[in-house]
């Protein structure tokens, strides 16, 4: 599902526009965004997940193309665990 197709749905499903469906959209992903910026992040939608970040160590790799080591630099990452009634219904 695509971010048009889920705003559609959004506003039939809510008797809305589709310019309020997406403002709401827009809003969720940012707060988000936000709450997973800081310093322990971590986003909880009771039911149906949570997204947390999480820092990956810095590691060696390899060029597939070549074989040769490279380094792979240490960020953080976003990871989602989902919740019990989601895993229920997939």
């Amino acid at each position: 599902m695509t971010k048009a197709e889920l705003v559609d749905k959004m506003a039939k499903e809510a008797e809305i526009s589709k310019i309020a469906a997406a403002a709401a959209l827009n809003s969720f992903m940012d707060g988000i965004i936000k709450a997973l910026k800081k310093k322990e992040g971590k986003v909880t939608l009771v039911g149906f997940g949570t997204f947390a970040k999480v820092r990956r160590k810095a590691r060696t790799g390899r060029n597939p193309q070549t074989g040769d080591p490279i380094k792979i630099k240490a960020r953080n990452v976003v990871k989602f665990k989902p919740g019990k009634s989601l895993k229920e219904s997939v």
